[in-house]
Parts: C-alpha cells; structure tokens; sequence
C-alpha cells in the first residue's frame, strides 16, 4: 500500500488550504446546508454538498489551461 501526502489548514473561519504531493487547492463554504466550493492549482473546480440520507451530491468541471 502506498504512502500518500495529505494536509489541510485552515487559514480563515470557512477556508481551507488543502496541500498534496502533486498539487494545492482552497476550499471556501461548508457551512451547514451550504455548499462547498473548491478550485485547485491544477484548474479543476468542485463543487460539492452533503446531502440527507445516503445521497451526497458533487459537480466537478476541468477549465483548461491556456499557455501563453
């Protein structure tokens, strides 16, 4: 089983900064019945909400990168 890098701060009340091996992203909201909203270094963007029950809810988009 592989060894995985994973941490998390909170930096204000209602945000994270998430760090991995490969990238970093910020997390803001989550409160309670808030949705949370997180965009990642590598451009994708989640957004997520904890539903009743055993249903959970989740978009995530990829913007693309440009370079230039």
């Amino acid at each position: 089983m592989p060894l995985t890098f994973r941490k998390s701060f909170r930096i204000l009340p209602g945000v994270r900064l998430n760090i991995n091996k490969k990238s970093w992203s910020i997390t803001t909201g989550g409160g309670k019945n808030s949705p949370r909203y997180t965009r990642s270094s590598t451009g994708r963007r989640t957004t997520s909400m904890d539903l009743p029950g055993p249903f959970g809810w989740r978009r995530t988009t990829r913007s693309r990168r440009t370079s230039g």
